[in-house]
């Protein structure tokens, strides 16, 4: 699952996933099912906790649906936590600065590349039937995204994107429009114009870059733009759609 999809990455194709914000594992493993590339499961904004968690990525990997977690902030134990009941990648919200990147990499990742703390005895291990030390090189292949939100990630942006094991940065256009004074405007000139300036700094640096989208033609437009990690919309707002557009055509 992860091969694949780091593959179409490498190839400059590009993946889509919802957010997903319910509590129900069932919402994940449909959302594979319907051909979704990954998942991001919200512990931001959404209600599940860390026992529900594992529930959502059993369904994922049930589904052949790749288990992001965005984590509810830039903290050691909810990164290793989210790691350790198998999640494929990690999204860390208000990255802000190269330091803030820096201790992403090492909450996220084992030596070398990082100091993630050890334990082998854990739903990614295979609860230690796994062998030791091959779980420890197969967990640093795990996706680390870093968002950046704002316009003071922005202006750190070329020291954010030096700092090494960054897999993703995503832009969050709400937060930005936000931190631009025009909140959720995030269509508004302003917005696009730095949007655009941080996709063409990132592939410059040969990083993939991704971002939310609510709209088809949204989604379309940052995909043309070189877009290939596009996080769209969210698993309660799909379903508030078909049902809204059932109730109104029948």
């Amino acid at each position: 699952m992860l091969d694949s999809f780091v593959e179409k990455l490498k190839n400059g194709k590009h993946v889509l996933g919802p957010f997903m914000k319910t509590g129900d594992p069932a919402f994940v493993e449909i959302a594979g099912y319907a051909g979704f590339d990954f998942v991001i499961i919200d512990m931001e904004h959404g209600p599940t906790n860390e026992l529900a968690l594992q529930n959502h990525i059993r369904a994922a990997s049930c589904a052949g649906v790749l288990p992001i977690v965005r984590v509810g902030k830039l903290d050691e134990v909810s990164i290793a936590r989210t790691l350790d009941v198998g999640a494929l990648g990690v999204q860390v919200p208000q990255i802000e600065t190269a330091e803030d990147a820096a201790l992403a990499v090492r909450y996220a990742k084992y030596a070398p590349e990082g100091m993630r703390g050890v334990c082998r005895f854990v739903r990614a291990a295979n609860y230690s039937a796994k062998d030791r030390f091959e779980y420890f090189k197969e967990a640093n292949r795990s996706l680390l995204v870093l968002m950046l939100e704002g316009s003071k990630a922005i202006e750190n942006m070329d020291s954010i994107f030096d700092v090494d094991g960054i897999d993703i940065v995503f832009i969050g256009p709400y937060d930005l429009s936000q931190s631009l004074g025009v909140p959720g405007q995030i269509d508004h000139p302003l917005v696009e114009e730095r949007m655009r300036f941080v996709i063409e700094k990132a592939k410059a640096k040969g990083i993939v870059v991704g971002t939310f989208a609510d709209q088809p033609a949204t989604a379309k437009k940052w995909k043309d733009l070189g877009v290939q990690y596009i996080g769209y919309s969210v698993d309660v707002g799909i379903f508030y759609e078909a049902c809204k557009s059932l109730a109104e055509s029948i």
